[in-house]
């Protein structure tokens, strides 16, 4: 696997997280209460809504936002709370997810397909 591009950084992330189907999702919403972390750009967000629920932390920060040493953190945040990402098709989650994992947090996964298949799926999105 070339991991020198983004789709091979991608596939190498995809790996190494739990990728849940909408499915899925939508179960472990509906027993687990999981942290639901949209890191898509605001913009993203107003154009297509987002999934009931998930906290709005972009990618670009979501280091910054999870690390409780970083001056950005975010209390929502916890290492050792189930947590699920998810963005437009699903790359982005996955190396936010890789990240997440290297910072401590054991219970890290992201949805397969990102909102455009929690959409396809059927699932409801919320306007923000």
């Amino acid at each position: 696997m070339n991991t020198n591009t983004v789709a091979g950084m991608v596939a190498e992330a995809r790996m190494n997280i739990e990728e849940l189907t909408p499915e899925g999702l939508a179960e472990e919403m509906a027993h687990r209460g999981p942290l639901l972390i949209d890191i898509r750009e605001p913009e993203e967000r107003v154009r297509t809504g987002s999934i009931p629920g998930a906290l709005s932390a972009v990618r670009g920060m979501i280091e910054f936002y999870a690390d409780p040493a970083s001056p950005y953190y975010r209390s929502e945040f916890d290492p050792t709370q189930r947590v699920v990402l998810f963005c437009a098709s699903g790359g982005r989650s996955a190396l936010a997810g890789r990240s997440l994992r290297q910072l401590g947090y054991v219970d890290v996964a992201h949805l397969a397909g990102g909102v455009n298949a929690w959409n396809a799926a059927g699932y409801q999105l919320e306007a923000v």
